[in-house]
């Protein structure tokens, strides 16, 4: 994710990076080219300051707004998605902060039992990441755990239910030692069944994409809306078409392609969520040792 300050437009209105101008760059070009081609035709062919291109303004100014309407919906639509992903990373963060703590209090008996828990509650998230990201792997460091325990993990099918399975197994093992009552491992077995719930809500926004008609009309409203309307505008504009051709179609194409760059946040593009900054966080949180008065 690109970070910004909102306040100052000098810093970005001219980035290109994150803008999805270069996604874009190659349809609005031959939009472009296009309205230029129907303008040098037009003009040859003209006839008493007329060309025999031209077509009437009203159905596209009709259509045109309908055109926003359907963008409008895209965008808020992926933006929802957008949204609720980042939702579920920061209860995911509050969580792992949470079980992180009834460990340190409840488990303070037990130091080692303590580190290796924290240990694979910092895992947890970066197991998460990889899963959505379709990569293997851990965090960059995995201290106090067994290498044969992190590379089965690595491994297994699901990494991250693997992580909760041992998470879970190692509460069961302070229940069964007494160093926890029942009600605290109720307590602290419902923590991690919400952090495999915050990874059933990403998977959820990843694996359901934009309904494919909705995507399919859109796509096809925007190629005949842009790719028609120099003949909208010639009669009236002549060249200056062009200039119009290439803001319309700007506008429209980088609104879509906004929905498109935002429709899945977990990947790696420059408008997706920062995942890997947020499993840095609550690693760093967790694995904080407490402070002896």
């Amino acid at each position: 994710m690109i970070q910004y300050d909102a306040h100052k437009w000098s810093d970005h209105l001219l980035d290109i990076k994150g803008s999805m101008v270069r996604e874009i760059i190659g349809r609005v070009t031959l939009c472009v080219l296009w309205a230029l081609l129907v303008c040098l035709v037009n003009h040859a062919l003209r006839h008493d300051n007329n060309g025999p291109l031209g077509i009437p303004e009203t159905a596209h100014g009709l259509i045109g707004g309908v055109l926003g309407l359907l963008l409008v919906f895209r965008t808020n639509a992926s933006y929802d998605r957008f949204w609720e992903g980042r939702k579920l990373w920061g209860a995911m963060v509050n969580d792992c902060r949470n079980a992180a703590r009834m460990s340190r209090t409840w488990l303070a008996a037990d130091a080692q039992l303590v580190r290796e828990i924290t240990e694979w509650i910092a895992v947890y998230p970066w197991s998460v990441m990889h899963r959505l990201q379709g990569t293997k792997g851990l965090a960059p460091q995995t201290l106090d755990l067994d290498p044969a325990d992190v590379a089965a993990v690595i491994a297994a099918p699901h990494p991250p239910l693997a992580v909760a399975r041992h998470l879970s197994e190692l509460f069961l093992k302070a229940k069964n030692t007494g160093l926890i009552s029942d009600i605290q491992f109720v307590a602290i077995d419902a923590n991690i069944q919400r952090l495999l719930d915050y990874l059933g809500g990403c998977e959820r926004i990843q694996n359901t994409p934009m309904p494919f008609a909705y995507m399919v009309h859109l796509r096809r409203a925007l190629i005949i809306y842009c790719f028609t309307l120099p003949f909208a505008l010639i009669d009236k504009y002549g060249f200056a078409s062009l200039i119009i051709v290439l803001i319309i179609s700007y506008t429209m194409f980088g609104i879509e392609e906004i929905g498109v760059e935002i429709e899945n946040p977990f990947g790696s593009d420059e408008n997706d969520l920062p995942l890997e900054r947020l499993c840095e966080t609550i690693s760093q949180n967790v694995r904080i040792e407490p402070q002896n008065p």
